[in-house]
C-alpha cells in the first residue's frame, strides 16, 4: 500500500476515534478495559499520545516532547474535543504525499513511512475499539480498513508478543467478520465486556 491508498483510511479512522473520545465519560475512567494491564484513563491517555501527538511527529520526524509524555489528558474535561483536533492536524500532514517517502527514525531503529504510517492506523482502531469496548460503545469499521488492520496484525504479531503488546491469540470463527478476526490476532476476545474482566 501507498500513501495514495492509505491516507483515506487513516481519515476514516481518525474519525471513528475521534467520535468514541467524544462517547468517553468520567466515570469510565476507572474502569476495566480489554488491555489488562491498562484502566480506561490509562489507555485513552496512551491512545490520544501515539495516535494523534505521534502521528503528526513521525510525519514531522520529531521525537514526543517530555511534556506530551508525562500528560494526563483526561484532566482536561474537553479533551476528546482537543483529541478531534490534533487528529485533524496530524491526518492533514501526511496528506503531503512527501511525507510518505523515506524512513521514520523509532528511537534506535527506522521504518518506512509507510510501515509507520499503517501501524499507526492500527493503534487507531485497535486501542478504538478497546476504548468503545470499555465504555459500552461499538467500533465501525469498513472492509477495507479492517483488511489493513488484520493485514499489519499478522505480519507484527510476534513482535508485539516479544515486547508484551499483543496476548496469545484467541480463537474465533474463520467465517467471523474480518476486524474480530484481526483483534483476536491481537490476542484480544472479540466478545470482551466490562463484565467479564479478569477481576
Amino acid at each position: 500500500m501507498n500513501g495514495h491508498t492509505l491516507h483515506p483510511l487513516m481519515i476514516r479512522a481518525a474519525a471513528e476515534a475521534a467520535r468514541i473520545a467524544r462517547g468517553v465519560r468520567e466515570e469510565h475512567l476507572d474502569g476495566p478495559t480489554p488491555c489488562a494491564d491498562f484502566d480506561t484513563r490509562s489507555l485513552v491517555n496512551h491512545w490520544v499520545l501515539y495516535t494523534a501527538h505521534g502521528l503528526e511527529h513521525r510525519a514531522r520526524r520529531e521525537e514526543l516532547p517530555e511534556e506530551l509524555l508525562m500528560r494526563d489528558v483526561t484532566a482536561d474535561p474537553t479533551w476528546a474535543d482537543a483529541y478531534a483536533e490534533q487528529l485533524d492536524r496530524a491526518v492533514a500532514t501526511w496528506a503531503d504525499p512527501a511525507v510518505w517517502q523515506g524512513e521514520v527514525d523509532l528511537g534506535g531503529m527506522t521504518m518506512p513511512a509507510v510501515a509507520v504510517a499503517q501501524m499507526v492506523i492500527k493503534e487507531m482502531v485497535v486501542h478504538g475499539w478497546d476504548v468503545a469496548r470499555a465504555t459500552g460503545q461499538q467500533l465501525t469499521a469498513r472492509e477495507d480498513l479492517a483488511l489493513m488492520v488484520f493485514d499489519v496484525i499478522e505480519e507484527h504479531a510476534e513482535v508485539y508478543r516479544r515486547y508484551g503488546g499483543f496476548a496469545a491469540p484467541v480463537s474465533v470463527s474463520a467465517t467471523a467478520p474480518l476486524l474480530d478476526r484481526a483483534l483476536a490476532a491481537s490476542g484480544r476476545d472479540p466478545y470482551w465486556t466490562p463484565a467479564r474482566a479478569t477481576p
